[in-house]
């Protein structure tokens, strides 16, 4: 399954560089995102792959919330990943 990294997990002061907000596709509700909670994201930056695990939902529109091994570079937004 494919997702879209869609920004940072931030608060007003705060940025987390290791954790990204993913929208899945074909992911439209809560319900649906709680099945993808444990799996493995991977995002491949040309030279190697940076892994990540699905932590939790996040809002109602089926996003999900994933927490990589490393920091994540702002190329990275906007770029596909792989929900294995």
């Amino acid at each position: 399954m494919k997702g879209t990294i869609a920004n940072y997990r931030r608060s007003v002061h705060r940025t987390r560089g290791n954790q990204v907000i993913v929208q899945p596709e074909g992911c439209e509700s809560r319900e649906a995102a709680e099945k993808l909670v444990g799996k493995r994201v991977s995002w491949n930056t040309g030279k190697r792959a940076l892994h990540g695990e699905v932590a939790s939902a996040h809002g109602k529109k089926g996003a999900v919330r994933v927490r990589f091994e490393t920091g994540m570079p702002g190329q990275s937004l906007g770029q596909e990943v792989q929900i294995n």
